[in-house]
């Protein structure tokens, strides 16, 4: 089946005092197929947000790409100008960011926001845009529309700001989904609707979604594939169901290893991955995990794995399923 998105082997930098320009994102390779559900997941720090912004050509400032390639929709990202940006951005990814508050323009109502999007990527005459608006918000759920319509950020929940930055984000008729942490500001019951929303939009728009998250259970509920990141780079691929079942980098089984368990009553520590996630400047030559894997030997140590695909089409970055070796940045 046709990529939407390609990225392989992906590096990103900023400019440090200490080092010139350091790579805080080194290694990411995914790719999502057209009509596609596929998941991000990882702690915090690993790459996901920043590999989400660069497949849009969103890299913010001075931060920059510095090695791989991206293509959206067959196109190069990297070698795009800005207003071919600007309409794969609309017309083809649609963008969900993390923070609904931020994204939100706080002096323009929800449904000059809503029609903006649609006008400066879908070409929306001005007589259509307002019902345009009105009918995405009722499709991502939003009810008492023409309150919502014409309420300005700080005047809704952030459930209902999530909602809206969503129905912009499909303004255009995008093919991708693109969702950074969509449910992070969310309570439990706020993520399960959007969860649902996500994979009946996904379903029923046929659209191709990248679902970003740390919550491993959370993005298995709506995707058939997973990427997993540590420390800026790819881990595992695999499908939800393998994955799941028999996860391959010791990464992926801790992470497993945190969902909680069924409440029977008995009280117990909520598991957590031992340690943390390394900053960029501490990467060592050798596996990023390997100071919190509790199977490294003294190769972990000293040499980094390449990713590897297995005759099933999983990739994995580990020396206990492969012998390849790759270079650092």
């Amino acid at each position: 089946m046709r990529a939407i998105v390609e990225v392989t082997n992906l590096a990103v930098a900023f400019p440090d005092p200490a080092a010139g320009w350091r790579r805080v994102v080194d290694g990411v390779t995914l790719e999502v197929a057209e009509g596609e559900a596929m998941g991000v997941v990882g702690e915090s720090g690993c790459g996901k947000t920043l590999t989400g912004l660069a497949v849009v050509g969103l890299v913010p400032e001075p931060g920059r790409v510095v090695g791989g390639s991206v293509r959206l929709d067959g196109e190069d990202v990297l070698a795009a100008d800005e207003r071919r940006l600007c309409a794969l951005r609309g017309g083809v990814a649609g963008f969900i960011f993390q923070e609904p508050a931020q994204a939100l323009n706080p002096v323009k109502s929800v449904a000059s926001q809503v029609t903006e999007a649609a006008r400066l990527h879908g070409n929306a005459p001005a007589s259509r845009t307002s019902r345009l608006a009105a009918s995405l918000l009722a499709e991502v759920g939003l009810e008492d529309l023409d309150r919502v319509a014409h309420s300005y950020p700080h005047q809704l929940s952030g459930g209902q700001r999530q909602r809206v930055l969503l129905a912009a984000a499909l303004a255009a008729g995008p093919r991708l989904l693109i969702a950074d942490e969509p449910t992070s500001a969310l309570d439990t019951v706020s993520q399960v609707k959007m969860v649902e929303l996500l994979q009946t939009l996904h379903e029923t728009r046929r659209l191709s979604l990248l679902f970003v998250s740390h919550d491993l259970a959370l993005v298995g509920r709506v995707v058939g594939r997973i990427t997993v990141l540590y420390a800026g780079e790819t881990v595992e691929v695999a499908g939800r169901d393998a994955l799941f079942r028999a996860p391959l980098h010791p990464y992926t089984q801790a992470l497993l290893a945190t969902r909680p368990a069924e409440a029977d009553g008995a009280p117990r520590r909520f598991p957590t991955v031992p340690g943390r996630v390394p900053a960029a400047r501490e990467w060592g030559a050798g596996c990023r995990f390997a100071p919190r894997c509790p199977r490294a030997f003294d190769r972990c140590r000293r040499a980094r794995p390449g990713l590897t695909e297995l005759p099933d089409s999983r990739k994995v970055r580990c020396f206990l399923q492969g012998d390849a070796e790759e270079a650092n940045g």
